[in-house]
C-alpha cells in the first residue's frame, strides 16, 4: 500500500482539473460532434458515443495519475471508474447512448442500497466508502450515511427522469453541470449537522 506524502500532495487546482478535466473534455466533443457521425468499419458512430470513447480512456488515466500523486484512491472513485468503464465499453459495443445515459442510476442506486444494507447492520459504509474522511461522531455519520442513502436513491430516481424524458442535450448539460449542483445544494444542507457532530481540531 502506497502512503501519501503529505509534502507532495497536488494542489486543490491541479486535482479539480484531474477529477472534472475529463467530463468538461466530454461536454466539449459532445457539442462538437452532436449533429455528426463517426464511420468506423461500416459502422456509424453518433456525437455522443465517439464522445464516450474520448472520456473513458481520459477519465482512466485521470484517476491513475491522481493515484500517483496522492498514494490512493477512494473507494467511491474506485466503484465509480469501474462503472464508468464498463458502461461506457457496453455504450461502445452496443452503440447505444442510452446504456451510458443510466450511468448515474445505477452508480448512485447501488451506492444507496449498499448505504442502507449497511445502517440494517448497524454500521456507516458512507463512512468506511469516504475512510472517515470527516471527523465527526459515530452518531454523525449513522444521521448523515441515513440522509446520504435517501438522496441517492432520489438521484438515481431524478436521472431515470431526465434521460428518458428529455433530449439528449439536455442529459449532458444535467450529467456536467446539473448533478454537481445538486450534489453541492445536499451537501450545503448538511452544513448544519457535520458542525454539530464534528470532533476533530476547529
Amino acid at each position: 500500500m502506497t502512503i501519501p506524502d503529505p509534502d507532495r500532495q497536488p494542489s486543490v487546482l491541479v486535482k479539480q482539473a484531474l477529477e472534472f478535466g475529463p467530463l468538461l473534455v466530454f461536454l466539449a466533443a459532445y457539442l462538437w460532434l452532436r449533429d455528426s457521425a463517426v464511420t468506423v468499419w461500416g459502422r456509424d458512430y453518433g456525437g455522443f458515443v465517439v464522445a464516450i470513447v474520448l472520456f473513458v480512456p481520459l477519465q482512466i488515466a485521470s484517476a491513475a495519475v491522481l493515484r500517483v500523486l496522492t498514494g490512493r484512491l477512494s473507494r467511491m472513485q474506485l466503484a465509480t471508474l469501474i462503472l464508468v468503464v464498463v458502461l461506457g465499453l457496453g455504450t461502445v459495443l452496443f452503440n447505444d447512448e442510452r446504456v451510458f445515459k443510466m450511468k448515474s442510476t445505477f452508480i448512485f442506486g447501488l451506492f444507496g442500497i449498499l448505504l442502507f444494507i449497511g445502517l440494517w447492520r448497524g454500521q456507516s459504509w458512507l463512512a468506511f466508502v469516504l475512510d472517515q474522511a470527516l471527523p465527526i461522531s459515530h452518531e454523525g455519520w449513522m444521521i448523515l450515511t441515513r440522509r446520504m442513502a435517501w438522496f441517492f436513491l432520489a438521484f438515481a430516481a431524478m436521472n431515470e427522469v431526465v434521460w428518458r424524458n428529455f433530449s439528449t442535450d439536455t442529459f449532458v448539460m444535467w450529467d456536467t453541470f446539473g448533478q454537481m449542483g445538486v450534489m453541492f445544494v445536499f451537501l450545503m444542507g448538511n452544513y448544519k449537522l457535520i458542525d454539530r457532530h464534528w470532533i476533530g481540531p476547529r
